[in-house]
């Protein structure tokens, strides 16, 4: 049984999957299997992978499916994977040579479920840090875990417990495969290398924005469904709502203002207010809200409908 599976489906990645895989099969960590998913790519990305699974068919797995998207691509790799934990890798990014080695001694010496390592943004021009903040328990964890699922060691049994899944046919498919997966995570380890190269570039899905940018909602609401069908909802009320209401006044607000379609911009700010104040009516007395210190947390709490009328107008002449 290999110790890691790493997960890379592609897609038309010709300009940035022969970067990746040289830093997947030159590896510290000698066992380790690479599962590589043809999720129907158009462009020369088979013939760049062929030449690597010529070279090192011990180490590569290929699957080809029909275009499904990449978490269509990620749920149908998952059933083949062997490896005592397993990883998911964008096929436009690459790794440190040791990232697999590391996290996987790091998860048996603390006989971990599941290690997260820190990364770097990587622009064109320069690049930058993201350093996660450590938590404990699985309350801590919805509050503060970083939702991609890249950065992560997953123990494959509990992802074949779980039955936890990519939602297919949505963006932000980490956000909800993450926070469905938390129920099911003991113990969780840091690595604080960041061993990950987060390549950003323009006109990719995550810096694309119109009315899919809405699908935020989709998702977090199959969290929420799932944790009231799970009947552990109760218990992890507070940081459902603090999490809905940061991603809606956040992260997703910055993201609607640079729509650039001026009535679909408007028609999702009233969708974020509506959805926030029909979801959550009392989100104002919120535990972790009121508790929180902080620039973000400040900000939330001035909200109102007058005043989320005046940022959204500020925000989107900025981006103007």
């Amino acid at each position: 049984m290999p110790k890691v599976s790493v997960i890379i489906p592609f897609y038309n990645v010709e300009g940035y999957i022969e970067k990746c895989l040289e830093t997947l099969v030159n590896q510290t960590l000698k066992d380790i299997e690479i599962i590589l998913v043809n999720d129907g790519s158009k462009d020369r990305s088979i013939e760049i992978v062929n030449k690597f699974l010529a070279r090192y068919p011990e180490k590569l797995v290929y699957l080809e499916k029909e275009n499904g998207g990449l978490s269509d691509a990620r749920n149908y790799a998952i059933k083949y994977a062997k490896g005592e934990y397993v990883a998911f890798l964008d096929s436009d990014d690459y790794v440190e040579k040791d990232m697999y080695e590391e996290m996987y001694k790091l998860a048996k010496k603390e006989d971990s479920d599941m290690v997260e390592c820190n990364f770097y943004w990587e622009y064109p021009d320069k690049k930058k840090e993201d350093i996660g903040i450590i938590y404990k328990g699985k309350n801590e964890m919805l509050e503060k875990v970083r939702v991609v699922a890249w950065n992560k060691l997953i123990k494959r049994e509990i992802l074949e417990k779980s039955k936890v899944q990519f939602p297919k046919g949505y963006r932000y498919e980490d956000v909800e495969f993450t926070y469905k997966l938390i129920p099911y995570i003991e113990k969780v380890s840091f690595l604080k290398k960041p061993c990950i190269h987060y390549i950003q570039r323009e006109g990719s899905i995550s810096n694309s924005q119109n009315e899919r940018t809405k699908e935020i909602f989709d998702v977090l609401d199959h969290v929420i469904k799932y944790y009231k069908e799970k009947n552990i909802y109760e218990k992890y009320k507070e940081e459902l709502e603090y999490i809905y209401i940061r991603y809606a006044f956040c992260s997703s607000l910055l993201r609607i203002v640079k729509i650039e379609d001026a009535k679909t911009q408007e028609k999702l700010l009233n969708l974020t207010w509506e959805k926030v104040n029909t979801q959550f009516p009392n989100w104002k007395k919120n535990k972790i809200l009121k508790k929180r210190k902080g620039l973000k947390n400040l900000y939330m709490k001035t909200i109102n409908k007058f005043t989320f009328n005046i940022y959204t107008t500020i925000l989107s002449l900025v981006q103007k």
